[in-house]
């Protein structure tokens, strides 16, 4: 079989297989009403499941809130005040796209399960209150990272409210009032209102009263000192307005420097550290790295992400660099130095090159060329007058995808980069496409590189990422094929990856979503930036679509490799003559699926 027909053999598999949603949340669903006990038959007679197919049927459930009405795919559950009983509903795990789930007001008993952050990992509001719940609050909630609401208000949980709970940063409403808690409240907690944690005997701090210890020490010490007392708050707070006077402009200044506190601490570092095989700059130290980012100042901030928060800097003679700290790295300094060397060996036009690394202590940071237009999401996303055309756009397609296709299938061994987005494409000052972070997610910490790489409380990245890591939590090459077809969505769309806004007000799903719904009522030219409409282009607009389709297949044996869409890409931009000699090599053909040619996705469209 030639490479020709192999590859029009995979398109043509590619674009006769829909992008339809599993019946996981379907069986979600069964699971659910099985666990429960339903007296007043609510459940079974509103959730009917024979001898129904239909598209979206489990939309009209009681309590069930879908992503589109036309999908079975759950948003969110409420199941409040419908009288049922039981322990904790099983199943949930298999509504793999949930963000809300309500129990409240019912008669559930039992403990809350320890595993709960496996079941429901991207939820933003959980409300498990006025039941009867008991046992210890689960510590391992802090793992649903996501979420915004946490109620477990008038239950019966004992124990202690765990400390762990500062990881929910984006918390911001919380009660567990009316239970039989007891110890400290967790610091990170006590800015909630003093009812988030009424009723528990046991509980004490802030909000609530000082904790019985010290509440009888200070007792003891007001009944000995009461003749003093008044001489020593008087003397005291003069001493304190005094002090605070001279304090308040220290106060603001440290304030303004909390960003860069860090690196005060490594100001006296000397040396910088950096592989050989590595194109450093000139005997550069990390005090030239300081004064080049004004002491990374928050001022030359350019970018933060999961990986880290990118700096500008400014060189003597004007030019500019960028200087990425990394997060906490799990690497130990030899490890560190020998992935950045591995890393150092990576050239690509569409790659930004690693000129150097420093070690300072326990910071790593991370030396690249900077590249002036910003990222390709900054780009798509300017304002009406300052949009791409389409031959730019599919410029930036082409490069890009040639860049992580010579990641994929050039380089030995080769990297995954994990975490693709049009946010990590950025262009130099010619809008050529450079792919950034390739190779970071090796160094950082294992659990993070996986479970952060979701969601965030306003879904940032839920849209790019391939829904088989819900299940498996693993890396794959399909995986990026899936996040690189989101970006390219982005190209042809102009949309957002969470937030379509040409869709009706009740869509509430991604930008894949909505492009697999306009693909089955067979919409999808619909989907195209108008702005790009009616230029002598359109057959191309509609070709670069379906490659972007292919890649977003839910089924990863089904979309292409990286190595295919480059091709399909470069193809479609024949006429343009964008591409120079090719520098990737042909990989041999995997076992996950043939090859797809463009005269093919001409023929099928």
């Amino acid at each position: 079989m030639t490479d020709r027909f192999a590859l029009s053999a995979l398109l043509l598999l590619l674009l006769s297989t829909a992008c339809l949603s599993s019946d996981q949340d379907v069986q979600c669903l069964k699971d659910v009403k099985a666990s429960v006990n339903d007296p007043n038959g609510i459940l079974n007679s509103t959730w009917v499941f024979e001898n129904n197919a239909t598209a979206g049927f489990i939309c009209k459930f009681t309590g069930v809130e879908c992503w589109h009405p036309d999908e079975n795919r759950v948003l969110t559950l409420r199941l409040s005040n419908l009288g049922l009983q039981g322990p904790f509903p099983r199943g949930l795990r298999n509504c793999t796209s949930m963000t809300g789930l309500d129990l409240s007001s019912n008669s559930f008993t039992g403990a809350i399960p320890t595993d709960i952050a496996q079941q429901v990992p991207f939820l933003t509001s959980l409300d498990l209150s006025y039941n009867a719940f008991s046992g210890e609050i689960p510590v391992l909630i802090y793992n649903i990272t996501y979420l915004n609401t946490l109620n477990l208000q008038h239950n019966q949980l004992s124990g202690q409210i765990p400390g762990q709970f500062s990881s929910l940063a984006r918390l911001q409403t919380f009660s567990v009032a009316d239970n039989q808690l007891s110890g400290t409240i967790p610091s990170s907690l006590q800015h909630f209102s003093s009812a988030s944690f009424g009723g528990n005997q046991g509980l004490c701090g802030p909000p609530l009263g000082d904790c019985q210890a010290s509440a009888k020490s200070k007792s003891n010490a007001a009944i000995i000192g009461a003749v003093v007392g008044v001489v020593l708050v008087v003397i005291i707070g003069a001493i304190v307005v005094f002090f605070c006077l001279r304090r308040l402009p220290a106060k603001k200044k440290a304030k303004d420097e909390d960003d860069n506190k860090w690196a005060k601490t490594i100001k006296g570092t000397k040396t910088i550290k950096a592989s050989h095989s590595i194109i450093t700059i000139s005997k550069m130290k990390l005090s030239d790295l300081m004064k080049a980012t004004n002491q990374f100042s928050k001022e030359n901030i350019i970018g933060t992400g999961r990986t880290g928060t990118m700096y500008k800097a400014v060189l003597p003679d004007g030019s500019f660099l960028a200087v990425k700290r990394l997060q906490d790295s799990q690497h130990s300094e030899s490890q560190f130095t020998s992935e950045m060397k591995t890393l150092g060996q990576v050239r690509h036009r569409n790659l930004v090159p690693l000129l150097g690394f420093c070690i300072a202590k326990k910071e790593r940071l991370l030396v690249y060329k900077h590249m002036p237009k910003g990222s390709l999401y900054d780009q798509i996303n300017q304002e009406e007058g300052g949009k791409m055309d389409w031959p730019l756009r599919l410029r930036i397609g082409i490069g890009a995808a040639k860049g992580l296709a010579y990641l994929h299938h050039t380089c030995n061994p080769r990297v995954l980069h994990r975490n693709i987005s049009s946010k990590c494409i950025l262009l130099d000052e010619d809008y050529e496409p450079k792919i950034s972070d390739f190779g970071l997610a090796r160094l950082m910490n294992p659990i993070d590189t996986h479970l952060s790489t979701f969601v965030n409380g306003e879904f940032g990245d839920l849209g790019y990422v391939a829904p088989e890591y819900a299940r498996t939590l693993m890396a794959t090459p399909k995986g990026d094929v899936y996040s690189f077809g989101v970006v390219l969505l982005e190209l042809v769309t102009g949309e957002k990856p969470t937030h379509v806004s040409t869709a009706p007000e009740n869509f509430r799903g991604s930008l894949v979503e909505w492009i697999n719904y306009l693909s089955n009522n067979s919409l999808l030219q619909d989907a195209i930036d108008k702005s790009l409409i009616g230029k002598d282009t359109d057959g191309e607009l509609m070709q670069f679509l379906k490659v972007a389709c292919s890649c977003t297949l839910a089924t990863p044996k089904e979309r292409p490799t990286m190595f295919e869409v480059y091709q399909l890409l470069r193809a479609i931009g024949e006429k343009y003559h964008f591409t120079a000699d090719d520098d990737l090599v042909l990989p041999p053909l995997s076992s996950d699926g043939d090859g797809v040619t463009l005269d093919e996705l001409i023929v099928a469209k």
